[in-house]
């Protein structure tokens, strides 16, 4: 039974950081792409970074490029995501994924405001 749960949102201020995680049970995670993405209230679920097995090959999209720094521990079963220079925009729940039959985690909710 494959499992991803993502931990680490909360509420912070604006020029903050935060350090999500997700951790995934249930398939060889060292295989797979996995990705993060986040839907703000309103609005469609976006893109924001992916990272492959090896960790080699890594994208972001142009809102968190410079900011935001995706990372996995293979040994761990866990997938990373740090948020630097916070926006009120940001404020989204945030979900991993993998690319092992596209399962979703269940999300985390990140708040940024003053």
């Amino acid at each position: 039974q494959v499992r991803l749960v993502e931990s680490g949102g909360g509420l912070v201020q604006p020029g903050g950081s935060l350090r999500l995680s997700c951790a995934a049970s249930g398939f060889t995670f060292s295989n797979y792409v996995m990705s993060w993405y986040r839907q703000a209230p309103g609005k469609e679920r976006e893109y924001v970074a992916s990272i492959t097995g090896s960790s080699l090959n890594i994208n972001y999209a142009d809102s968190v490029k410079g900011r935001f720094t995706i990372s996995r521990d293979n040994a761990k079963n866990t997938v990373y995501l740090q948020m630097n220079s916070l926006k009120p925009d940001d404020t989204a729940v945030y979900y991993c994924k993998t690319a092992y039959n596209s399962y979703w985690g269940q999300g985390t909710q990140v708040t940024v405001s003053s």
